[in-house]
């Protein structure tokens, strides 16, 4: 079955949020809310694609609702990378895919005062992370191969055809 054939239990768009300094965003947030003990890992902002919605306007919206953040939908082009695969998550199960858009700033403080409710129960933080710093770090990091990948952008920012990276699950 090739993805285009595939039936997804989720999609997502997320946004890999680029700085003049070459940064990316990354929000922290807890693994599981209920027992903090389990540590936590770094995302980019995203989320989960609304009924009717394009991935650019699910990448748009999440954007505002995360970090703040209002762009226009065509701003964001087309996306630059992908992951999917299965995962039970406990609330899903089933095929999941989140798609990447690129979006650069000069500079950019970041609001989180849009989260949902869940959302706040598990952000612990946010950080600007430099592509040497994401190579070196020990922390959980999503997508899986993000600083390979930031390497490749900066060399190329729109590729011709989206990354493929690691599923994570």
């Amino acid at each position: 079955m090739t993805d285009q054939e595939t039936t997804y239990r989720r999609r997502a768009a997320r946004v890999l949020l680029l700085d003049g300094a070459g940064r990316i965003l990354l929000l922290r947030f807890l693994r599981d809310p209920g027992d903090p003990a389990l540590g936590h890992s770094w995302c980019t902002p995203g989320g989960g694609v609304d009924e009717g919605q394009s991935l650019a306007q699910a990448a748009a919206r999440e954007l505002r609702e995360e970090v703040g953040l209002v762009v226009d939908p065509d701003d964001l082009g087309d996306p630059v990378a992908y992951t999917s695969g299965y995962a039970d998550l406990g609330w899903a199960e089933g095929n999941f895919r989140d798609d990447f858009f690129r979006l650069q700033v000069q500079t950019y403080e970041v609001d989180t005062s849009g989260m949902a409710g869940y959302e706040v129960t598990a952000h612990t933080g946010h950080r600007w992370w430099l592509v040497d710093e994401l190579a070196a770090t020990d922390d959980l990091v999503h997508p899986l191969g993000l600083a390979a990948l930031l390497t490749d952008l900066l060399a190329e920012p729109r590729p011709p055809v989206p990354h493929q990276l690691r599923w994570h699950h």
